[in-house]
Formats: C-alpha cells, sequence, structure tokens
C-alpha cells in the first residue's frame, strides 16, 4: 500500500463524534490508543472496531489515536476510514458497514412536499433526519462542508445510509458539482449505499445532467448496482432558469427541478428580500419548464426559522405558483408547509363532486357534465383528480379500488 504522507489528524463534528490521528509505521504491530467517555462499558467493542476497519482497509502498521464522544460504531468506521484515506491510497469501496437498512426502489411519483436539509458532516443531526416527519431528507456534502472535511462527509453520509433507517421519507444526496474536484468522487462513494435520489446543484444546462447519468451507469455497471436511483437537478441561476425545461428533460432519472433562491439572487446581483419579488419570474419560468417536461417542481427553503408567519405566506404563493413542495433548513418548518400544501376540507368535496359529475355524464354518452350553472371540462377534471389524488396521499379519503 503506498502512503501519502506520514502523519494526519482527522477532525469533524462536535456531539457523538471523534477525533482521529493516524500516525504510519514502516513496521510493527499495530498501536491503539483510545479516550472514550464510554471507555468503560464499551471499550473492547471500540478497540474491535478499529482493529475490524484497519484490516479491511489493508492498514497493518500504524499507531491511531481515537477521542471519542460516544460515536456509534458507523460513525467510527468512517472516521477512520477518512483519516486513512488522507494517508494511503486505499483500494476498492473502502470499508463498507453492515448494511442495516435493505434497499428499496426509488420512487418517481410520491409526495415532496418538504425536503429537510441536513449538513453532511453532523452524524447527530443526521441519525435524528428521519423522526421529524419530513417527505424527503437532505444530506449535503456541497454548501454546509468546508473543503478541507468533504472527503470525511462522503463517508459519512455514505455509512448513515447504510445503517439509519429513515422511515418513508425519500433519501436524498446534494452532491457537489462536477466541476469541482468532488463531484465524481461524491457520486462514486454514495452510490454504493443505495440513495433514493441525488440533487445535482448549479445546473444550468442538460450537459450537467447527463455527465452526472455517464458516471452514475459507469459506477453502477462496475459495482453491479441496480437501484434506479433518481436525478433532482437544482437550479440556482439565471441560465439555469432559462434552460429549465432542456434540464428537466435530460434524463428518463429526473423526478423534479428544485430552485436555490440564495445562489439565484447573487447570481442576479439583487438582495433577496422576505416577500421573494425579485425571483417571482424565474420561480415561476422553473415551474412552466417543470411541468412542459412532465416533472415536479419544488420550491426553495425560507430562511427565516423564527419567521413562521412569512413562512406560510411564501407557501401559499408557491402553491399558487404550482410548487409541490418547499424545501425546509429546520424542523419547525415542516407542519406549517405540509399544512399549506394539503387540500381542505372544502377543495376535496368540491373535487368529488367535479369527478363524479364528468363521470355520470360519460355514462349517459356525454363528453361534459354541469355544476349548477358551470360546465365542466377537461382542465376542471384533470385538476379535479389531482387534487383527490393528494388526498389519498395524505390520507385524508379513503383509496378508490
Amino acid at each position: 500500500m503506498s502512503r501519502i504522507k506520514e502523519t494526519l489528524t482527522g477532525r469533524a463534528g462536535k456531539k457523538s463524534d471523534l477525533l482521529v490521528k493516524i500516525k504510519a509505521k514502516d513496521s510493527g504491530r499495530l498501536s491503539i490508543s483510545i479516550e472514550s467517555k464510554v471507555m468503560q462499558m464499551f471499550g473492547g467493542k471500540i478497540e474491535a472496531t478499529v482493529k475490524e476497519t484497519l484490516e479491511t482497509l489493508g492498514v497493518k502498521h500504524c499507531e491511531i489515536e481515537l477521542t471519542d464522544d460516544g460515536a456509534f460504531d458507523y460513525v467510527i468506521q468512517a472516521r477512520i476510514e477518512a483519516a486513512a484515506r488522507r494517508l494511503y491510497e486505499i483500494e476498492g469501496p473502502g470499508c463498507l458497514p453492515e448494511r442495516k437498512v435493505p434497499r428499496r426502489k426509488p420512487q418517481k411519483e410520491r409526495l415532496r412536499r418538504t425536503r429537510l436539509y441536513m449538513p453532511g458532516n453532523d452524524p447527530s443531526l443526521m441519525f435524528n433526519g428521519g423522526l421529524f416527519g419530513a417527505d424527503c431528507v437532505i444530506f449535503d456534502l456541497e454548501d454546509s462542508v468546508a473543503p478541507s472535511q468533504k472527503d470525511a462527509a462522503r463517508v459519512l453520509v455514505r455509512n448513515t445510509l447504510m445503517t439509519v433507517d429513515f422511515g418513508e421519507a425519500e433519501k436524498i444526496v446534494r452532491i457537489n458539482p462536477l466541476s469541482t474536484e468532488y463531484g465524481r468522487l461524491d457520486i462514486e462513494m454514495i452510490l454504493h449505499a443505495g440513495p433514493d435520489t441525488l440533487l445535482i446543484p448549479k445546473s444550468e444546462e442538460a450537459r450537467n445532467i447527463t455527465d452526472v447519468e455517464k458516471i452514475m451507469a459507469e459506477v453502477e455497471k462496475r459495482e453491479k448496482i441496480e437501484d434506479d436511483i433518481l436525478l433532482m437537478p437544482l437550479i440556482e441561476t439565471a441560465a439555469g432558469v432559462l434552460n429549465a425545461r432542456e434540464i428537466a428533460s435530460a434524463s428518463d432519472r429526473i423526478v423534479a427541478l428544485c430552485f436555490g433562491a440564495e445562489d439565484f439572487t447573487a447570481d442576479m446581483g439583487v438582495q433577496r428580500t422576505r416577500d421573494g419579488k425579485e425571483s417571482f419570474v424565474a420561480r415561476s419560468l422553473l415551474v412552466i419548464g417543470a411541468r412542459a417536461a412532465g416533472v415536479q417542481a419544488i420550491d426553495t427553503v425560507f430562511s427565516d426559522i423564527k419567521d413562521i408567519k412569512g413562512l406560510v405566506e411564501s407557501t401559499r404563493e408557491a402553491m399558487a405558483l404550482g410548487f409541490v413542495g418547499k424545501g425546509v433548513i429546520h424542523p419547525s418548518q415542516i407542519e406549517p408547509v405540509h399544512t399549506v400544501f394539503a387540500p381542505d376540507p372544502e377543495r376535496i368535496e368540491y373535487a368529488g363532486k367535479v369527478v363524479s359529475a364528468i363521470e355520470k355524464a360519460r355514462e349517459e354518452g356525454s363528453g361534459v357534465a354541469t355544476i349548477g350553472s358551470k360546465m365542466i371540462d377537461a382542465p376542471i377534471e384533470k385538476r379535479a383528480r389531482r387534487i383527490l389524488g393528494l388526498a389519498e396521499a395524505l390520507g385524508l379519503i379513503e383509496k378508490n379500488e
């Protein structure tokens, strides 16, 4: 095994995490030093995890020091592997933890009212991410991770996806752009874990999507991965907005377009405001492009976590524009967003009357129906069936078998 450099100190996280320091040796026995607040109860298990991880990675001669704050086994494995990868050339997939979460086939059509963002290098936040009821959880490898820790974050996210159960939430990983040195490495590492979807930032043209898809296909073929992992382009620039339909049509894997207001306003050279007037046109164009391509449109985050009234107003506007969901950055934002996107009883009742009327008319040989003095045509029927479908998905009415 070739060595990259002589010493390394790996540091990441604050709570339920650990610090790792590895020093290479040319020969001699493995030297392990562990300082842990749970040493008395789990010292033997921690040492066994260290030995097993190093053996799997092919590291035989080194001094390793751990300062542990009660990390789970998969976190210990991730931190050791990240440290070792900075010191040695590690071949193969690394030290994959025991898979405790079965792979599942990603769903193209599903609720995406909320996408909860979580920093990809914070194990305590990610571990609890599935407890808050968001439709989707996003493990962020891009903006929330410092460049010096991106290698550690991608190993940790991989291990988390293989180990932690997030229930019915869609598991999304925001990778780094391929224009950086990190994007390809993210894809090659994360696909082993079987996420449902990759979120592709800075999507400005179809090529940004097809380049990602090409790398995915190479990894899937090499590693025999058959998960049909989906794609979700994130539109964050003026160019991306103008190319929204082209981007949304770039791959059959695409399920939604997302809007990123912070980067968009920076690209436009304007200030982001509470009411979002500066991005109104861009958001409208994104929805139109997504709808034209037959995929969902998901709105940006509302960044003030204390302003619930503003969040509700922003969500109502998003729904009126045609968005089906919104990004959230704090668990307290989830319930208000879900409440706005849930159809109220009056809309559900009227939608039921519309569908009943048009079905009765067709049984009588007519292609149109009326409710009172209002004629029911195809667009109204389509809207009514969409409302009833959402109500069924939310459990507000029984499914019509």
